[in-house]
């Protein structure tokens, strides 16, 4: 069984940054496809960000490119989001989740960002 754990959300002000971290406990694989995904007050799931065994050409998601940074630590079995220029438009529940196949299987319990204006 995979755990998942995120950390690192607050309340920061407009332009600031925070950073995210995910620790993942049981079987990981360094095959898996790691991500973050957040979720605003009324708003759908969306995919922030994610970054796959090489860690090479990592996706993120037009809304954050230039912005937010997906990092992953293979030996701790961890994955990072760095996220800079914060608006108020990035608050939401972040979640981190992993994708051992072809769906996001595991997810974490979410951390929430709040960024004011």
């Amino acid at each position: 069984q995979v755990q998942l754990v995120e950390s690192g959300g607050g309340l920061v002000q407009a332009g600031g940054s925070l950073r995210l971290s995910c620790a993942a406990s049981g079987r990981i694989f360094s095959t898996y496809i790691m991500g973050w995904f957040r979720q605003a007050p009324g708003k759908e799931r969306e995919s922030v960000a994610a970054i796959g065994w090489s860690g090479g050409n990592p996706y993120y998601a037009d809304s954050v490119k230039g912005r937010f940074t997906i990092s992953r630590d293979y030996a701790k079995n961890m994955v990072f989001l760095q996220m800079n220029s914060l608006k108020s438009e990035d608050t939401a529940v972040y979640y981190c989740a992993v994708k051992p196949g072809s769906s996001w299987v595991y997810w974490g319990q979410g951390t929430q960002v709040t960024v004011s204006s």
